[in-house]
């Protein structure tokens, strides 16, 4: 079994079952975001946790998916440079279209650097909207300047 294919038999299980990845969050103690990062193959699990999702969604993981979700992920999942995926592409989208500046603002409030993909947060929110609800996603990292050597 590869890492895509348990995170499909996971999504599978996940439609079947009806359960957010909330539900599952609250049981260890991890953010609804973080654990379905962590489920979906991005981050690992501690054998712990593995365990405890596994009861939780009623999946009896055997060894090799249990090493699977402890294992350091290959990060960057998506099959193509530019996705197809709607929902995906609109981030690109936003990137292609904003990011020169979202990139001069954080450059002009923090100076030359990066904003940190592994000191990380993220939240996906719904505001309600009388003109149809709307998405809010936060993503809050580290600032990491560029030293001078």
């Amino acid at each position: 079994m590869t890492r895509e294919e348990l995170t499909e038999k996971i999504v599978a299980h996940k439609m079947l079952k009806g359960f957010k990845w909330a539900d599952v969050a609250a049981q260890i103690d991890k953010s609804k975001e973080w654990t379905a990062c962590a489920l979906m193959g991005q981050l690992s699990l501690t054998k712990e946790q593995a365990e405890i999702v596994g009861n939780v969604i009623g999946l009896n993981f055997s060894e090799e998916e249990m090493g699977l979700l402890m294992s350091v992920p290959y990060r960057g999942s998506l099959p193509t440079q530019i996705p197809t995926d709607p929902l995906i592409y609109r981030f690109y989208e936003i990137t292609q279209v904003f990011g020169s500046s979202i990139k001069s603002l954080i450059e002009e409030e923090f100076g030359d650097g990066i904003m940190s993909a592994i000191d990380f947060d993220m939240s996906i929110e719904r505001e309600e909207n009388p003109k149809g609800d709307r998405v809010v996603v936060t993503l809050s990292g580290k600032f990491l300047p560029y030293k001078s050597y």
